[in-house]
């Protein structure tokens, strides 16, 4: 069995994240749909005290570019489309084929929504018909009018969200685009390709491939906390794993200092054993598919991280909405921003390094900074007392 040290792990992950050589891609619809095939799937979130997640995370890649133009290869060109993968997410419209099987499983198997179903069973049929009937709803168009009280029938707000949401993850709805971030519900027929599910035998292996080409070389524990939906059935992903290292597809590896199996598709053996180094600075999201599974982030770069957005304010540590920073393949440390859009400024209230920071680092730590307030339209940037203030001033 192959024994390969951590940093090799560590930079075919950062390559298949697309952060491998960060903020100085062409951004095209090719080169993004790349990076969805690769990573899986691109986390949306509501969270809006810089940017949301699907754009901050495509900026950390490519740079500043115009949110319109991937806008509009989401939802006008269908490159894309929305599906719950790790959490909500825009997936590659040609990963179809395997959600479709998932929606059709979660459809057949009514996982968790036995009860509700049982209690409301015309809700669905009649949030499904009003779309069919008036075209595209957001769940506003279900809530019941205040003047109504609170018992008028079906056209209750709860029931029609929860209808929306089994009819989204079965897939008889997709979403057909966002305005303001809302979104906005169509026949999955009218929104995408009649494309057919692949085999239900077929779906585990499926779904390990995608794990493991996104993650470049697997712990076991990381196998389920990266794509984390659907929830297999007991032993469903051993058995499919079995199957892939008997066919030679997926080979067994040791990553240095670090207990239990690890996996790789054997296509990958080159990758991990000559890597390539990571090279540049880029800041991350607190949503970015490299700390999906921060256990993982831990084990291989060393940090660990925590959204703090749920945490108390008197109990946070780094801050708010810290984006941590990836700097020639290490995570060194967070910043904590805040966008003022109304004085079009960008203020890093704090920056936390794990170490004391070289001039190289801060540097690139800098220009990130720069970039980042070029693509959020800020004029100005205000940085707190400190050396990383001494290096974005003088840039």
């Amino acid at each position: 069995m192959t024994i390969l040290p951590a940093e090799a792990v560590a930079a075919l992950f950062l390559r298949r994240q697309h952060l491998d050589n960060p903020l100085s891609r062409p951004f095209t619809r090719e080169t993004l749909t790349r990076f969805v095939e690769d990573a899986g799937g691109l986390q949306l979130d509501s969270i809006n005290v810089l940017e949301r997640a699907h754009y901050l995370t495509v900026w950390s890649r490519f740079g500043p570019y115009d949110k319109s133009v991937l806008d509009r290869i989401v939802y006008e060109e269908r490159a894309f489309f929305e599906y719950w993968a790790h959490a909500a997410c825009l997936v590659a419209a040609s990963d179809l084929p395997g959600w479709r099987r998932a929606m059709a499983d979660f459809r057949r198997r009514h996982i968790g929504w036995s009860n509700w179903l049982k209690a409301h069973p015309s809700v669905l049929r009649r949030v499904e018909n009003h779309i069919r009937d008036r075209g595209p709803s957001s769940a506003a168009a279900f809530a019941r009018p205040a003047s109504q009280g609170k018992t008028q029938g079906w056209w209750d707000w709860k029931p029609a969200h929860h209808a929306l949401q089994f009819l989204w993850l079965s897939g008889r709805l997709a979403i057909h685009s966002r305005r303001h971030f809302q979104k906005s519900y169509d026949l999955a027929a009218r929104v995408l390709p009649q494309i057919e599910p692949i085999d239900r035998g077929a779906f585990p292996c499926w779904h390990l491939r995608k794990t493991l080409r996104a993650l470049g070389a697997a712990a076991e524990s990381d196998l389920a906390r990266y794509l984390t939906f659907p929830r297999f059935e007991p032993g469903a992903r051993r058995r499919a794993m079995a199957g892939m290292l008997k066919s030679g597809e997926v080979i067994e590896v040791g990553v240095a200092g670090r207990p239990g199996r690890w996996y790789a598709l054997a296509e990958d053996r080159p990758a991990l054993e000559s890597p390539a180094q990571a090279r540049g600075t880029t800041l991350l999201c607190p949503f970015d598919s490299l700390l999906w599974h921060r256990g993982r982030a831990k084990s291989l770069f060393g940090f660990d991280y925590k959204i703090e957005v749920y945490t108390p304010s008197a109990r946070r540590v780094y801050g708010y909405y810290t984006l941590p920073i990836l700097h020639q393949g290490r995570l060194i440390g967070r910043i904590d921003p805040k966008n003022h859009r109304s004085e079009r400024r960008l203020e890093v209230r704090a920056a936390h390094f794990e170490s004391q920071p070289d001039a190289e680092a801060l540097l690139g730590t800098a220009r990130a900074v720069r970039s980042l307030a070029s693509f959020l339209g800020a004029e100005r940037v205000s940085v707190s007392r400190g050396p990383l203030r001494e290096a974005v001033n003088a840039i």
